[in-house]
């Protein structure tokens, strides 16, 4: 028989509650807001429901191109979050092997997470400005005219890109660790047994079985570019990413359009975080029918 909840369940209950509201209450906010009618303006109570700022927001928002900062910020969200899979996935391995110097790399690899990070961005726009002036310097000293028109070297796949890697990383890493820590190296031994050489071990035993958590630091590579603002602050060039023009708007837009654009921002997380789990769950079925297929 279940036992009675008392006092203390019902008071967690509560706090809980109040820590959802607290997490999403704002997104939902924006969401409601976002849905105002012509005459709607930035607070409650909602003058009206229709999808207005929505069309205002596909036409364009005054000189800023919405279109093309949300572009350049998936395109840069899948570079980074290809790097992060590939990366984290061999670093995994050769850490699972071990290497000397094995400690020192970690915790340079993870000491980006304590640095704040506009103090990271800093660095890494004052490291591409010495670039610029060592390329200026070469140009002068041997006439190339190719260099001296050069422009910059900071840009989307440049600076941002390394910027966005000194954070997604990290947590590719970790993530990697772990599932490696619980990876039995019986399947691998298994394959070589059966003949396999090491490449066909890698691709046809050790990736199946842990591309559900490669598709998991596929997702972090990815959201955690897409809605980074510190780390590409000072290290982007001049051409913005989304969350930078978003930041520029809310102090020039004061209409629900700002919120329509939020949740479209929103609307692309949550379609990457649904395709990702969607993914899994199909890979995780996939992996149950082979192994039936296989008794």
């Amino acid at each position: 028989m279940d036992q009675p909840r008392g006092r203390a369940f019902y008071l967690l209950a509560a706090v809980f509650a109040l820590y959802v509201l607290f997490l999403y209450g704002p997104t939902l906010t924006i969401l409601a807001l976002s849905f105002q009618g012509p005459a709607g303006g930035l607070t409650f109570p909602m003058n009206g429901v229709s999808t207005h700022w929505f069309a205002k927001l596909w036409a364009g928002v005054g000189v800023v191109d919405i279109w093309a900062a949300l572009r350049r910020s998936l395109a840069l969200g899948l570079v980074v979050m290809a790097l992060t899979v590939g990366i984290a996935f061999y670093a995994g391995l050769a850490f699972r092997k071990g290497f000397r110097g094995a400690g020192l790399v970690f915790a340079l690899a993870v000491s980006s997470l304590i640095v704040p990070s506009i103090v990271v961005s800093l660095g890494i726009g004052l490291e591409f400005r010495l670039l610029d002036d060592a390329v200026k310097a070469l140009a002068a000293a041997t006439g190339w005219g190719f260099l001296q028109d050069h422009g910059t070297l900071m840009g989307l796949y440049t600076s941002a890109l390394g910027a966005h890697l000194t954070w997604t990383l990290p947590f590719g890493l970790l993530i990697m660790f772990a599932v490696f820590n619980r990876f039995d190296p019986a399947y691998e031994e298994a394959a070589r047994d059966l003949g396999a050489s090491g490449p066909q071990t890698l691709r046809h035993v050790v990736v199946p079985i842990l591309a559900p958590a490669l598709v998991g630091v596929a997702l972090f590579g990815f959201t955690l570019s897409f809605d980074e603002l510190a780390r590409t602050s000072q290290a982007i060039g001049g051409r913005n990413t989304l969350p930078l023009e978003l930041q520029g708007l809310t102090t020039t837009v004061t209409t629900p359009e700002i919120y329509a654009l939020g949740t479209v921002t929103t609307a692309v997380s949550a379609l990457v975080i649904g395709t990702a789990l969607g993914l899994t769950l199909w890979l995780q079925k996939r992996r149950a029918r082979r192994a039936l297929a296989g008794l």
